[in-house]
């Protein structure tokens, strides 16, 4: 079968809910034998995660996180603002976050959270050569721990308990595929 054959066409677009967050539409698509559905698709700024690698360590945080209703150990990361490059969202959810600045900042590509269900991307970035700039500069609702886990331990737990979040799990596989085929 084609890709022709696979494609729907969006015809109508109806917004739900809108939130400081996301919004929420329902999009009337018509798929490729002309049948009519319906889907809720969430729009979302994109996101950036940064793995910073110190010593034989990953620099993380410790978070609340209320939809899992405990803590979660991550790489850091927020939201890309608009008109910010996601180089920029990088640097500075690291320095807000970790008190940390990377001497090398190298992106490892991009993935779509849920393509099913979600518009944005999330874009991962490796920082190297850290080096410490200050206190964390959190947002006013933000409240965050930041500690260094050997590497090892952080493959050996990622998605258990401590380490909950889907989308650390795809950022440190694009982390090791950029150790494994040669950091730059």
């Amino acid at each position: 079968m084609s890709e022709k054959n696979l494609e729907w066409k969006v015809t109508a677009e109806k917004e739900l809910l809108k939130t400081p967050v996301f919004t929420v539409k329902e999009t009337t698509s018509l798929s490729p034998d002309g049948q009519e559905g319906h889907y809720i698709v969430t729009d979302a700024p994109d996101w950036v995660i940064v793995i910073p690698e110190i010593g034989g360590n990953f620099l993380m945080v410790k978070q609340w996180r209320h939809a899992h209703d405990g803590l979660s150990i991550e790489f850091p990361g927020g939201v890309v603002n608009k008109d910010e490059e996601p180089e920029i969202a990088a640097n500075r959810e690291l320095e807000e976050e970790t008190g940390h600045k990377a001497g090398k900042l190298t992106y490892l590509g991009s993935a779509n959270p849920n393509p099913a269900l979600m518009e944005n991307r999330v874009h991962f970035f490796a920082a190297e050569d850290l080096q410490r700039t200050g206190d964390q500069n959190l947002d006013e609702d933000e409240y965050v721990d930041f500690l260094q886990i050997p590497i090892g331990e952080v493959y050996t737990k990622i998605g258990g308990e401590e380490y909950p979040h889907a989308l650390m799990m795809a950022a440190l596989l694009k982390y090791t595929v950029y150790k494994r085929m040669g950091a730059k």
